[in-house]
């Protein structure tokens, strides 16, 4: 299984560093709708994808542009929601990196499918400020249930901080934020 992970385009929160981290519900900038489209020219997705993406506004204007016309699997789950890179127990969750309301993704993402088996808990929480031990937990969790899919390209549409998070977990490697993908980047890792 090879697992692809996207970096979603340019958001709008990105634009004015730091005050534009305080806007809540960010989306994509004219250049990250460009550069979810340049995604879309270079990879060739089929109804066998699966597409797992961050339940935020960004990452799914991302994933509904790289998905444009292809009947594939799309799924929203927390498990990829916005992590910190590197974690830092005193640090809360930025208004940017909040998770929309399930509700308003069905209502605005009619073509995407919630990750309803998952608790509550993670629903409002997420992976943001969770411990190391208990996100390699939900790390196993979650790459365990991607094996259990039977697909052999998974797609996640997430953040940068997250994706250097799966990295670690999976590969073993100690990164640091040199290492985040830019917007719109991409990186294949097989698993």
């Amino acid at each position: 299984m090879e697992i692809i992970f996207i970096r979603h385009g340019q958001g709008e929160h990105t634009v004015d560093l730091p005050g534009s981290l305080q806007i809540q519900d960010p989306s994509l900038t004219q250049e990250g709708v460009n550069q979810a489209e340049t995604l879309q020219s270079r990879f060739t997705l089929t109804e066998r994808d699966l597409v797992v993406i961050s339940p935020v506004r960004r990452t799914l204007e991302t994933a509904k542009i790289l998905t444009k016309d292809i009947s594939c699997r799309k799924i929203v789950s927390p498990f990829v929601s916005p992590r910190m890179f590197p974690q830092k127990c005193e640090w809360k969750t930025l208004p940017c990196d909040r998770m929309l309301d399930k509700e308003i993704i069905k209502k605005e993402f009619p073509s995407f499918t919630i990750d309803e088996a998952l608790s509550e808990e993670l629903w409002t929480s997420g992976i943001n400020t969770m411990p190391e031990q208990e996100f390699s937990r939900v790390a196993e969790t979650f790459l365990t249930w991607c094996k259990s899919q039977g697909v052999e390209h998974i797609y996640i549409v997430s953040h940068d901080g997250t994706i250097n998070s799966y990295r670690e977990f999976m590969g073993g490697e100690k990164l640091t934020r040199k290492d985040f993908l830019t917007d719109a980047g991409w990186m294949m890792q097989s698993y």
